[in-house]
């Protein structure tokens, strides 16, 4: 349990919360142990302070160039041996809420009238087929997929692959009045909980009981990806010089655009790889010179370096603190990164991947790019950029708010255009596109306030404005 100095008025908070989750019969010991832990580290104002002074760019040993990494025997018995030992670790807790979706994320049609989940699970099937080998599946849910996802893996039943399902932690939401966690108030519902964020998988997959059967099973490394992101493959290359060089960790990052200001970097700090989000010296943070390199969320762990850092209580990663509203009632949900964990695993490392293995589909904008001629989808279930496609970056995509929903975003398209040559494209308005439409150059669609706007089977946009059917 986290020891720390806490003022008068956080220790009566403290002592009460206590006495609350002990009544709550939700949830098991485990996570009552999780979250009073998280909560007393918060309440303490634990924060580990940076000297933005003394932060370096990490080096090459550290951040791994994709091309340095130890080269792989072309021996399919040595590839065999090294997959014999990974296991394969989907983050399935996110609903397709954002996207108009009920239930799983991960069951969005993505491609060919394919899931992430049916594509990842031919991915794992070609791989153990090809190789003889038996890499498994985890999906990590939420309570809040939990039921759903059970069901839809039962139409798997007949692949080569053994599913193993999971639950992250349910912690209870407290309120900001008084701290006292909202079930207690009446709200007993889904709403009364939060998942406690990715960070979870550690705790998790240990509590689960999994960690220790696939560790007898001779499993060593486990890969943990989003469900979401089509460009997280295996890649044996990775899993090798992990072994190799006895990394307990490593996270994938990849070149930094624009469009990735947000996203967590590597830093080298006093000796030790970290992740940061940080947001002291935002503008500098947000600089594509200065951090190169972002955070895909693909993480390499090594199985009894998680056993012995949770048993040791050691995994101390940054909370953060993600404030809500329900029914009125301003709630507090705290949550940690499976990033931030980097630091307290020993040889721990960055690999700088190809920007190809990162391609999560978060909106409709990038449902387009995915489905559209700018990839194709091979038998085995990758999704690969179609090399007619010279720049090496993707095209820029805005659609209005009609288009948020997959639904409606369907509906808006005959046929995906072509985006081959596209740079930019921007929609606003009631916009419907008809079918075998191309769009080159930077391409922006602004229907009339109450106008319907259809663009034409078969017309090519290059480089044009268009508000009305009079610039067709």
């Amino acid at each position: 349990m986290a020891t720390a100095t806490l003022s008068p008025a956080d220790s009566e908070k403290l002592t009460n919360l206590k006495s609350a989750v002990a009544s709550l019969n939700q949830i098991s010991d485990n996570e009552k142990y999780g979250f009073i832990n998280l909560v007393t580290r918060y309440l303490s104002g634990e924060a580990q302070h940076v000297e933005w002074s003394k932060i370096q760019t990490p080096t090459d040993d550290v951040v791994v160039p994709y091309d340095k990494l130890a080269p792989l025997s072309e021996d399919p018995t040595e590839t065999k041996k090294l997959l014999d030992k990974l296991v394969v670790l989907k983050l399935n807790g996110g609903l397709g809420t954002t996207m108009g979706c009920t239930g799983p994320k991960s069951v969005i049609e993505v491609r060919n009238g394919l899931t992430f989940l049916d594509l990842i699970v031919r991915q794992i099937e070609a791989l153990n087929t090809k190789y003889g080998c038996s890499v498994p599946l985890l999906l990590m849910n939420s309570f809040n997929t939990h039921d759903d996802t059970l069901k839809i893996v039962q139409k798997y039943s007949n692949s080569n692959i053994e599913i193993h399902t999971f639950n992250q932690s349910q912690y209870p939401r407290l309120v900001v009045e008084d701290f006292a966690p909202l079930p207690c108030k009446g709200n007993a519902g889904k709403d009364g909980w939060n998942p406690p964020g990715h960070g979870d998988v550690f705790p998790a997959l240990m509590n689960s009981g999994k960690l220790d059967v696939l560790t007898s099973k001779g499993k060593e490394y486990v890969f943990v990806a989003n469900s979401d992101n089509l460009g997280a493959v295996v890649d044996l290359k990775i899993l090798n010089h992990l072994i190799q060089n006895k990394n307990e960790y490593c996270m994938e990052v990849t070149p930094k655009t624009l469009a990735d200001v947000k996203g967590g970097t590597l830093i080298s700090y006093e000796g030790k790889v970290q992740v940061r989000t940080c947001l002291i010296q935002v503008n500098e943070f947000k600089s594509i010179e200065k951090f190169k390199i972002f955070n895909t969320n693909n993480l390499w762990v090594n199985l009894k370096a998680i056993k012995r850092l949770v048993e040791a209580d050691a995994l101390k990663m940054e909370i953060i603190p993600n404030p809500k509203e329900v029914d009125g009632i301003k709630v507090l949900q705290l949550e940690t990164a499976a990033g931030a964990a980097i630091r307290f695993f020993d040889r721990a490392i960055g690999a700088n991947v190809p920007r190809s293995r990162f391609l999560p589909v978060k909106a409709s904008s990038d449902l387009l790019l995915v489905q559209s001629d700018l990839y194709t989808l091979t038998d085995d279930g990758y999704v690969i950029r179609n090399p007619a496609r010279t720049n090496p970056s993707n095209p820029s995509i805005e659609l209005g708010p009609e288009f948020k929903k997959v639904a409606n975003f369907l509906s808006r398209f005959k046929s995906i255009p072509s985006i081959i040559e596209l740079d930019s494209l921007k929609v606003t308005g009631d916009v419907y596109f008809g079918a075998g439409i191309t769009l080159k150059g930077k391409v922006n669609v602004a229907a009339k306030s109450g106008v319907k706007l259809e663009i034409p089977d078969g017309a090519v946009l290059a480089n044009k404005d268009v508000n009305g059917p009079e610039d067709l």
